[in-house]
């Protein structure tokens, strides 16, 4: 069996880290980045994970854009933020082949029907990571903690392509969980996301630990309208979800969320994915979420007072 051709586009920290061990696991793994195009491609990536190790992925190709592919890949793997100026579906299509399944990690809930009006005649497979990592320099990758994936077919199931992924993720040491209801796994994770993601910027650049131990109330509020508004949509959470995420939170190292990194480097939040599109199903399901509500429409402030700023300072970085 020949191995799997699997192109990944959007090779930051996520998408170069989950490359890494892939390629790790045998697999034929080319990737597409753009600010990090040279020095990955005169060096690969240099991984440094707490619990891994260190070592250095080197990508079968490294191009700037989709259309440079050479050959058919069995997957291609979409690893960008989710923020509005970025079309998914446009940035992989030239590489999408009749036999190509379409995977997708990204953050936020009520994200996948786009790709599949994109491309409704082939495999979606929807992707969550758990991990903390994050990129230092151009082609160098930090895993602090965690890194769980959990992988399952939109809207339901799991098929073959998607076990086999899974498979390769787990046999090179991380583990990857399939799922026939990745819908609901995107609730889950939004229990998480919801609270610490704009609390981290609203508050001026705390970390996780901080905003926990002065506002679990808050959080544990923010997380409760997060549980009911999947309740609301037919996707019941297990009950300790709450629980569970304040417990492994405090567990876990200080952390800077995806978020906050974006303002603080001056990129696009990823602000609907994550809060909006919440906001909009609760809403929809006229389901209470005064704390949601809140925290979305002081994110939404403070994005357009930074946007407001870079303009008239365009020189600003």
């Amino acid at each position: 069996m020949n191995p799997p051709k699997i192109l990944i586009i959007g090779a930051g920290a996520i998408g170069g880290f989950y490359g890494a061990l892939l390629a790790k696991s045998g697999a034929d793994v080319a990737v597409v980045c753009r600010s990090d195009y040279e020095t990955v491609k005169q060096q690969g990536f240099s991984i440094h994970s707490h619990n891994l190790g260190n070592w250095i992925f080197r990508p079968s190709q490294v191009l700037k854009h989709a259309g440079e592919y050479s050959g058919s890949a069995d997957y291609v793997i979409l690893c960008t933020k989710a923020v509005e100026h970025i079309d998914g579906p446009a940035l992989i299509k030239l590489a999408v082949d009749k036999n190509t399944a379409i995977v997708f990690i990204q953050n936020g809930v009520e994200t996948e029907q786009k790709m599949q009006d994109a491309f409704p005649q082939h495999e979606i497979i929807s992707g969550l990571a758990f991990i903390c990592c994050n990129r230092l320099e151009p082609g160098e990758i930090l895993h602090l903690a965690y890194g769980k994936l959990v992988l399952g077919n939109f809207p339901d199931g799991i098929s073959p392509k998607t076990d086999l992924l899974g498979k390769l993720i787990n046999q090179a040491g991380m583990t990857c969980l399939t799922t026939p209801d990745i819908v609901t796994a995107r609730w889950q994770k939004c229990i998480w996301n919801a609270p610490f993601n704009p609390l981290s910027v609203l508050s001026g650049g705390l970390a996780t630990q901080e905003i926990l131990g002065t506002q679990e109330k808050l959080v544990r509020a923010i997380m409760q309208e997060i549980v009911d508004i999947a309740r609301a949509c037919g996707h019941e959470l297990a009950a300790d979800s709450i629980d569970t995420n304040i417990k492994n939170t405090y567990a876990m190292p200080p952390y800077k969320t995806s978020m906050l990194l974006d303002f603080e480097r001056g990129q696009p939040m990823e602000i609907e994915a994550i809060i909006g599109n919440a906001v909009r199903a609760g809403r929809r399901k006229n389901v209470a979420i005064p704390h949601l509500e809140t925290v979305y429409g002081l994110l939404k402030l403070r994005e357009l007072q930074f946007n407001l700023s870079h303009k008239a300072s365009p020189g600003q970085q």
